[in-house]
């Protein structure tokens, strides 16, 4: 699953992973996790959980590999950014938000350095295996001492769907963060959102982990 893939479901807006709506578990779980500061938001698409984050006095930091979603998040929110390239990204700012257009495993250590904490409801799961062992360390060794993460993901029956999303059990979740981050399940929720609908005869789940040193 390269690039390609990716630029592709946002050029034919194929975006079912796409939500209106604030994730209640990012409302109900995020204030466990960090009370202010600065909260990076990996592959962060046109996500309006960056709003509600926004809202909420966080500073926000967005990464995003395709153009296409970050220029209708802007617009779709009437916002205008100033934009100005910062090494390998493309920096979109409005105040206290900001969104680098680019490849999110060209981050480095130094980019991520004032993070305070981090969210993923859409990246972990949308990774093949072997691009979410890349991803998982660039978490584990990348980020900041210190930083917190609320992580959502999903789990359903093999074979009931081809992914993305893919399914990740609990014990992939531990078993992946365990030498670098503690790791507590917050919820577990029958039903899925998809194209904003939610799927409650689903074999699916929502989980919400909280992720801390």
């Amino acid at each position: 699953m390269d690039h390609a893939f990716w630029h592709q479901r946002w050029q034919q807006q194929q975006i079912g992973f796409h939500r209106d709506a604030f994730h209640d578990l990012l409302i109900s779980y995020f204030p466990k996790v960090c009370r202010s500061g600065r909260v990076f938001v990996p592959l962060c698409g046109k996500s309006n959980d960056m709003l509600w984050l926004l809202d909420q006095g966080y500073r926000v930091f967005g990464v995003e590999l395709n153009p296409l979603a970050v220029e209708a998040f802007f617009a779709e929110n009437q916002l205008k950014p100033s934009i100005q390239k910062r090494g390998k990204f493309t920096e979109y700012r409005v105040d206290e938000l900001v969104i680098w257009l680019g490849d999110v495993f060209a981050l480095t250590a130094a980019d991520l350095a004032d993070v305070d904490a981090w969210y993923d409801r859409a990246s972990l799961v949308a990774l093949p295996e072997a691009m979410r062992k890349d991803y998982i360390e660039l978490l584990n060794h990348t980020l900041p001492a210190g930083c917190t993460g609320l992580l959502v993901t999903v789990e359903y029956p093999a074979g009931y769907w081809k992914g993305p999303p893919f399914s990740i059990a609990e014990t992939e979740v531990r078993d992946a963060f365990a030498h670098s981050f503690k790791v507590e399940r917050m919820a577990r929720v029958e039903g899925f959102m998809r194209n904003n609908e939610l799927l409650e005869d689903s074999p699916v789940t929502e989980q919400a982990y909280l992720l801390y040193r």
